[in-house]
């Protein structure tokens, strides 16, 4: 059963498969796909089309034929659509699985949002909040730059390891507003 969240002010992470369900479930007004080759995502009901973000991204760590890499602008517009959502209501970011993409988007919004907070306790929060949480490496790195962390978050999601295998993640979610 998904773990579901009193508070508004929640980023919650799934595959594609529970988006619609638990979108409608948790009440979310925004939206992050991260997914490529999937077709196209719809926006779930009761959430305007103004607040699903769309990335068009494969789920790997380097350029390769035919595929598209996490990139800067990619990162960016992540990172922008966190800062401008409201808190007054859940978001949710996800990809095909919930494992990877979404993780490390919102590993990445949580440091934006939380600058003064560590970022080996974040990525604690989300290993304990989600035993297959495998954060993309390269959306880290590039958030990591952009955010000034130093290397730190990189840092951070190798100090929780690799998740449990699993063929999609069991929803999850995580409070926007972290303390130390």
């Amino acid at each position: 059963m998904p773990k579901t969240s009193p508070h508004a002010a929640t980023i919650h992470v799934c595959g594609v498969g529970a988006l619609p369900e638990h979108a409608q479930r948790i009440g979310a007004t925004h939206v992050v796909t991260l997914i490529r080759d999937h077709g196209p995502v719809a926006t779930p009901a009761g959430i305007a089309d103004a607040n699903h973000l769309r990335i068009d991204v494969n789920d790997i760590n380097e350029p390769g034929t035919g595929l598209i890499h996490p990139q800067e602008e990619h990162v960016v517009e992540v990172l922008k659509f966190a800062r401008a959502w409201d808190q007054r209501a859940p978001m949710i970011i996800h990809c095909y699985a919930g494992i990877s993409r979404s993780t490390a988007s919102a590993f990445s919004s949580l440091c934006a949002l939380n600058p003064e907070v560590s970022e080996a306790v974040i990525a604690q929060r989300l290993r304990d909040a989600s035993p297959t949480a495998t954060p993309n490496r390269l959306i880290v790195s590039i958030a990591d730059d952009l955010l000034g962390r130093g290397g730190r978050m990189v840092d951070a999601i190798t100090g929780i390891g690799q998740g449990e295998i699993a063929a999609e993640c069991v929803p999850f979610f995580l409070l926007s507003r972290q303390t130390a």
